[in-house]
């Protein structure tokens, strides 16, 4: 059952209505929500609900009809975002893990870890037990296996995960790993699920060959009902009577369980194909269905692996397709996650906290304009879910926040793909030279009609939104909505807030779903835009002595420079021959009005950074002799 406390319940009360519903026999977890705190009662026992609503302090109780009563989103409304060591799986990020099937020597494992964390995997996978279908089949190296995977992982800074077997195992391996791995077979060994489950660590827990939804949403039960409610569930194909793949890949799976339960998913392409050529397309097919992440096996010498080599990547291969993942990641509106590429030791954040209204040590991220905004949905695709989100009246108001000390971060939008360069962004950079880009992140423009709950389409007469979002969506509203007034207004997730706070039926708004959960207002039609492609791409902005730890996330592979040059023929061909030259690629050019100097200009350029850094900082240093002014704005990884 779900015992629903009421908001003003005290520590007191709380405890008595722990210590009754244990004292009954159930297994109590608190949870809280966004809305209300409950109390999850499972167990064995039986009881008349009303004598727990009798109780002080308490609102309702709610039965569950699920046969999986922590696993079900019954329990918890909101999604469970595990926890391993830094990487976190699940809520609006993709997790990549990687590494071998099998460990099978110290120089593999090395190697291996080495190129995947480089390309972008936050975990590294390697099996030490294995179970094989064949007796005579490679077994695996036991505990010497994970002595090899846990080097590895401290080497680069990764968080591992392994296969366990056998429940006489648990012990030891809880030494090692930071993520058990029950794998498909041990799916229903029901006391290794309790063994691990008394651990109260990770577990990523695999659908078995054969196993139905329900069968694999009470293993994780068993799993919680044990003591850990940090579950991975994992689809990775299952047995069907086709032949051309090693399993059958149930992506439909993935959709269907995340409305059931709140814990994460993600998918094992490797498992499901078995053949290396459908490995990246699958993985593709698994993010664009919703899931958390993937878990790819990748050797560097798969021809001669001891495992499972013809479904393993090449590493070249698993680079391209994190680069795949991440461009694809804006569509089904999510964030790659990213851990730093370097150990953090001295990587903690100055701040000034004099300067600060602040009650805590989280993150503060600036943004321009109000909650469920556009350039909101970037902030927290950018940043932890503890960081503290900053809405700010202006752009000019969002720089000052960052540049001031108000703010850690600033996220702040510089181009889009239908309206073109953001210019006031652009020049209030000019204008901070104390600040620097950091990141860069890309969001999909999509479009809802957004209406006070109830509302029907023939109620509406006005529709408001910014003029861009009334453009974007001419199309529907002239074919749906053709008598409807259409209304200006000075942002998108402002006109949510506006008819949210006028409560008339008569009036819509156009602008993202997150302004719609967030002011409590109804979707009535969504992706409403004209051309889907429409997409935002944001800088992430910081002072210097806070943009080593974003950086530090991943290998930049992008520069913004800005320069002014003398007014004589060919000064600016000049400068744009010597970026040529060097045979680096740019990828943006603008140029904008120097403030009090008429008919001086500043130009802006993007660049792809070269494998060699050594030739970026000669080209930086011929163009400083060039230019009359010079600036690197920042060095940073792109956002695809």
């Amino acid at each position: 059952m779900i015992v629903i406390l009421k908001q003003g319940i005290t520590p007191q009360e709380k405890d008595k209505v722990r210590s009754f519903l244990s004292e009954k026999g159930f297994i109590v977890k608190e949870i809280i929500g966004q809305e209300d705190t409950v109390f999850g009662a499972v167990g064995k026992s039986t009881i008349d609900p009303r004598t727990v609503e009798l109780l002080p302090g308490v609102s309702s109780v709610v039965p569950i009809s699920k046969p999986y009563k922590l696993a079900s989103r019954e329990m918890k409304k909101e999604d469970t975002i595990v926890k391993v060591g830094k990487v976190k799986i699940g809520g609006g990020r993709v997790a990549v893990i990687a590494g071998p099937c099998a460990v099978e020597s110290y120089d593999q494992m090395m190697s291996i870890a080495e190129s995947v964390r480089e390309a972008g995997a936050v975990m590294l996978r390697g099996g030490a037990f294995k179970p094989r279908t064949s007796p005579y089949a490679f077994q695996g190296l036991g505990e010497e296996g994970l002595k090899l995977l846990r080097k590895a992982g401290d080497a680069f800074d990764m968080p591992i995960t392994s296969e366990v077997v056998s429940p006489s195992d648990v012990a030891m391996m809880a030494g090692y790993v930071d993520m058990f791995q029950i794998g498909a077979r041990n799916m229903q060994n029901f006391e290794l699920l309790k063994e691990v489950g008394k651990t109260g660590m990770p577990v990523l827990l695999k659908r078995g060959l054969s196993a139905t939804i329900e069968e694999w949403l009470m293993a994780a039960e068993y799993l919680m009902a044990s003591g850990t409610d940090q579950v991975v569930l994992c689809e990775r194909g299952i047995r069907t009577y086709e032949k051309a793949t090693r399993n059958t890949l149930d992506c439909s799976a993935i959709p269907v369980v995340q409305k059931l339960t709140h814990l994460p998913v993600i998918g094992d392409p490797s498992h499901a194909t078995g053949i290396r050529d459908m490995v990246a397309p699958m993985s593709l097919a698994i993010v664009a269905s919703g899931a958390s992440g993937v878990i790819v096996e990748v050797h560097n010498c798969p021809e001669k692996a001891l495992s499972d080599g013809p479904q393993s990547l090449y590493p070249q291969q698993f680079a391209k397709l994190v680069h795949d993942i991440q461009a694809l990641c804006p569509v089904v509106g999510k964030s790659l996650e990213k851990i730093p590429r370097i150990l953090p030791q001295s990587m903690r954040t100055k701040r000034e906290e004099e300067s600060r209204d602040k009650a805590d040590d989280s993150l503060v991220v600036a943004f321009q304009g109000v909650r469920g905004a556009f350039s909101e949905l970037a902030a927290r695709r950018s940043f932890d879910e503890s960081a503290a989100m900053l809405a700010c009246h202006s752009f000019s108001d969002a720089f000052e926040a960052v540049s001031s000390g108000k703010a850690d971060y600033a996220v702040l939008p510089v181009e889009n793909t239908l309206g073109g360069t953001v210019y006031d962004n652009l020049d209030l950079l000019a204008m901070h030279p104390e600040l620097t880009v950091v990141g860069e992140q890309q969001v999909r423009v999509m479009h809802n009609l957004i209406v006070v709950p109830g509302t029907r389409m023939e109620d509406i007469r006005k529709v408001y939104s910014h003029p861009q979002g009334l453009q974007q969506c001419r199309a529907f509203l002239e074919r749906e909505l053709p008598d409807a007034e259409r209304v200006p207004f000075f942002d998108t997730a402002g006109a949510v807030e506006y008819i949210a706070s006028a409560g008339d039926k008569s009036i819509a708004a156009i602008a993202g779903a997150p302004a719609a959960h967030y002011y409590g207002m109804e979707v009535l039609r969504q992706g409403i835009e004209t051309d889907a492609s429409n997409y935002t791409r944001f800088y992430i902005l910081a002072r210097e002595e806070n943009a080593d730890v974003f950086r530090s996330q991943s290998k930049p592979d992008k520069a913004s420079l800005s320069f002014s040059v003398s007014d004589e023929p060919g000064a600016l061909m000049d400068i744009l021959s010597t970026i040529a030259a060097k045979g680096i690629n740019m990828t943006k050019l603008e140029s904008r009005p120097i403030p009090g100097k008429p008919w001086e200009y500043l130009f802006f350029v993007e660049l792809q950074l070269p494998e060699n850094m050594a030739g970026f900082d000669e080209l930086t240093e011929e163009i400083r002799a060039k230019a009359v002014s010079f600036r690197v704005l920042g060095i940073y990884t792109s956002a695809i």
